[in-house]
């Protein structure tokens, strides 16, 4: 796949999109009348990522099997429920391209709408295309919107914030506060690791009651995480069983003494079996409550959404995406 610069990325997105609708009436002709197109909303950051590579090749495998797209760039994730709610009645499908955090930022409006979702891997990490098992590649992911197969897949909300991955209070907060989003774009995981590397030098245990069927539980920790599907932060597992449509949240929280030895974890936390570990509280329920003595910041999905205290709550197979067949 050859790649070029978008430049400006609106002006350029709407040229594309004028010239793909032009293209796609003069190919289909007659047979616009003969065969109902599924109309596409292909939504687009310019500025991810990934979103600087040519989306001509995607468009162009949209169009090969049949899609009708419209391309609406945006440039902030507000944007993106706005376009969805404004533009849902001119749609049979939503193609969100971007991260993990761009992907949830469309969850509600999607969910609102009943319109199913395709996902153009453009962020960091992508961990829902990654436990979706949707392709990195763009013209391959594009042929799995092509494909059709849907998947009914859980919902997460915190305070009424959607997510898919992972909603924490502790490390991950002050890592997405702390890094700077040229160096995430420049460096990817590598940037990641370098602001990593310093929140974990600085970081100090907090106080928090964790609550779930009634029960509750005053902990000292330094991180408490709810996951909804199955990998986060570029790969690691929520929990070794946990899936996408199982219905339920897991939970765990960094119970440790001494933060040096979270290093020896780190493999656990690969292949989601740190719950074997002392120091790590596990739980598995369908709604959390956490409260904190002071608040304290909510990261969903890379995105600083709300703050403590805070109600977790999963929504079960709320939204269809696109994704292959097992």
């Amino acid at each position: 796949m050859r790649h070029c610069p978008l430049g400006d990325g609106t002006n350029v997105a709407i040229r594309l999109s004028n010239s793909y609708l032009r293209n796609s009436e003069q190919a289909q002709g007659t047979n616009v009348s003969k065969v109902k197109t599924r109309r596409a909303l292909f939504l687009i950051n310019p500025k991810a990522r990934r979103g600087q590579e040519s989306v001509r090749p995607v468009l162009d495998r949209l169009k090969a099997g049949g899609l009708s797209v419209t391309v609406e760039p945006f440039e902030a994730l507000p944007e993106i429920a706005r376009d969805i709610v404004r533009l849902r009645n001119e749609a049979d499908l939503v193609v969100v391209c971007g991260g993990d955090g761009s992907v949830s930022s469309a969850a509600m409006a999607v969910l609102e709408s009943g319109l199913p979702m395709g996902i153009m891997p453009m962020g960091t990490a992508n961990d829902l295309a990654r436990t979706l098992h949707i392709p990195m590649d763009l013209v391959e992911a594009a042929g799995v919107i092509v494909a059709g197969h849907q998947q009914s897949i859980d919902v997460g909300t915190v305070n009424g914030h959607a997510f898919f991955n992972v909603a924490s209070i502790g490390l991950s907060t002050k890592l997405a506060q702390g890094l700077d989003p040229a160096l995430k774009k420049r460096f990817g995981r590598v940037g990641y690791a370098l602001a990593a590397g310093k929140v974990l030098t600085r970081a100090k245990p907090f106080s928090a009651r964790i609550t779930e069927k009634g029960e509750a539980s005053q902990v000292s920790t330094y991180q408490i995480a709810v996951g909804n599907g199955r990998h986060y932060g570029g790969g690691n597992v929520v929990e070794e069983s946990a899936r996408i449509d199982d219905g339920q949240l897991d939970l765990y929280s960094l119970e440790m003494k001494n933060l040096w030895k979270l290093a020896l974890m780190l493999r656990s936390f690969r292949s989601g079996k740190h719950g074997a570990w002392s120091e790590v509280r596990t739980a598995r329920c369908v709604e959390f409550d956490v409260e904190t003595e002071k608040p304290l910041p909510v990261n969903a999905d890379g995105e600083i959404v709300t703050s403590t205290p805070a109600h977790f709550k999963v929504h079960p197979q709320a939204i269809s995406v696109f994704a292959p067949q097992a």
